[in-house]
């Protein structure tokens, strides 16, 4: 069975920074491809970033060169740090191996 649990949202002032992590277990992340969503409220679910089984990340527009997609192999986890935050990343943030998606960490920024 495999399990996806994210973590590390929380409120942020705008310019600032978040982390988010992603643990993985019952799949391997280095085999599987790995994504992040988000969903604002009043808004469909987007793709942000992935990561390739070969490590190599890729990023929709509105956050290349802000967020940064990683992986660690050991802890079979995927992240997803993210500077220069600004309102419009406001939004519940989720990672999936693509079949399997976690709950979800909830990111607000805010002066």
């Amino acid at each position: 069975q495999v399990q996806v649990v994210e973590s590390g949202g929380g409120l942020v002032q705008p310019g600032g920074s978040l982390r988010l992590s992603c643990v993985v277990s019952g799949i391997s992340v280095r085999s599987s491809g790995m994504a992040w969503y988000r969903e604002a409220p009043g808004k469909q679910r987007e793709w942000v970033a992935s990561i390739n089984k070969f490590g190599i990340p890729y990023y929709t527009g509105s956050v290349d060169g802000r967020f940064t997609a990683s992986r660690d192999n050991a802890a079979n986890a995927v992240y997803l740090q993210m500077n220069k935050l600004n309102v419009s990343d406001t939004a519940t943030y989720f990672c999936t191996t693509g079949s399997d998606w976690g709950q979800g960490t909830q990111v607000i920024v805010s002066s």
